[in-house]
């Protein structure tokens, strides 16, 4: 300061934490707290030898000892210093990741960096309240879908955190946080659209053969795009595809006529292996991120996903009259509730017929009422 003072800076979130500017110019961080009726304020180090996150975890340690000394619990039942959110993410990752699919473990890393370090990062895992759950989730009411991806990840990491002693067991803040409500995307194909999609498929085969037969295998099928892209010719049982593992689980994908036709034309048929795999990197199966934008461009469907395919098959087998439980069947799906999302295609699809039939009444008894 210009008068050559010392002065303190408090940290607004860590009471007791704070940054001393001396007359000399040193800057240190101290923490200061209440010990036994006695006001004790401790230097921590310098800035210029100890980060802020350094500092902020010595005073959380301090603190936490000071709150504890003179109670009368048993060293061996005090809880752990509870690291910075930031340093207990490298622990939780380097425990729990391994665990997670591939395909898991790649979105719940997004949603940890992204939006769960930069929000929580400099807070103690012990301090992180359902107040700050709910600041979190209205913090990113413009974009829930990333709210309710994020959540999950926050959840397991608190409850983890309760393992490692780091937080009291049955604290989880996470618990009983409403996710938003979101729309779900319901894109079907039209007959006129699955044609057009058709005549692209047979047009680009030559240039994209492997994605074309995916593709047509997705449409046969109703698998989840994943679970073709990877297919191994040790899961080809014909009429099965017997899938070990799946997003849900082992899993039977029933092969319909047209489906074993396009698995038979499949050039170089082997005993193991992938049926798709990279030109450049054999032991890694295609990726169609280049041919699909191509391929549904050509076919004038530029918003359908790949996944749409799967919706369109469940679509189409309602309006055969196939059962929900048996669409859920066919589409591996673990839980009713999942299944459940196509109920109301079912109910237009018996509205339909109870018009058709009504017309029908009237047409045999000359319009008549």
């Amino acid at each position: 300061m210009s008068d050559g003072s010392e002065r303190v800076i408090w940290d607004t979130e860590y009471p007791g934490f704070g940054l001393r500017f001396r007359a000399s110019g040193r800057k240190t961080w101290v923490v200061s707290f209440r010990q036994r009726k006695v006001r004790r304020t401790v230097t921590l180090g310098s800035v210029s030898k100890m980060s802020v996150r350094q500092a902020r975890r010595e005073a959380r340690r301090i603190l936490s000892e000071a709150q504890l000394d003179g109670l009368p619990t048993k060293a061996k039942t005090r809880m752990k210093s509870a690291p910075l959110f930031s340093d207990y993410a490298e622990e939780f990752w380097a425990d729990y990741a391994r665990h997670w699919k591939p395909t898991t473990e790649t979105r719940n890393q997004s949603a940890l960096k992204l939006y769960l370090l930069p929000y929580f990062g400099e807070m103690a895992v012990d301090t992180i309240q359902k107040t700050d759950i709910a600041r979190f989730r209205d913090g990113l009411s413009a974009r829930p879908q990333i709210f309710n991806r994020a959540i999950p990840v926050l959840s397991v990491m608190m409850k983890y955190a309760e393992q490692l002693g780091y937080r009291r067991i049955d604290s989880n803040p996470c618990r009983g946080t409403p996710r938003y409500k979101t729309q779900l995307k319901e894109r079907y194909l039209t007959p006129t659209e699955y044609r057009r999609l058709a005549t692209s498929l047979n047009a680009l085969k030559d240039r994209f053969p492997g994605s074309v037969t995916i593709i047509w295998l997705l449409i046969y099928t109703g698998a989840r795009f994943a679970e073709i892209q990877t297919l191994r010719w040790e899961y080809v049982k014909p009429p099965r595809l017997m899938l070990p593992d799946s997003k849900t689980g082992p899993k039977t994908i029933y092969l319909n006529t047209q489906a074993r036709a396009m698995l038979d034309a499949i050039p170089g048929k082997k005993q193991s292996g992938l049926l798709f795999p990279s030109p450049t990197i054999p032991d890694k199966p295609i990726s169609i991120v280049n041919s699909w934008p191509v391929i549904r461009h050509h076919a004038a469907i530029p918003d359908v996903r790949l996944h749409d395919l799967r919706h369109s098959f469940a679509s189409l087998a309602i309006r055969d009259g196939i059962s929900l439980l048996v669409i859920g069947k066919l589409l591996g799906h673990a839980l009713p509730e999942t299944t459940a999302r196509y109920a109301h295609l079912a109910d237009e699809t018996i509205q339909d017929s109870a018009s058709r039939v009504c017309l029908s009444i009237a047409s045999a008894m000359g319009g008549s009422r």
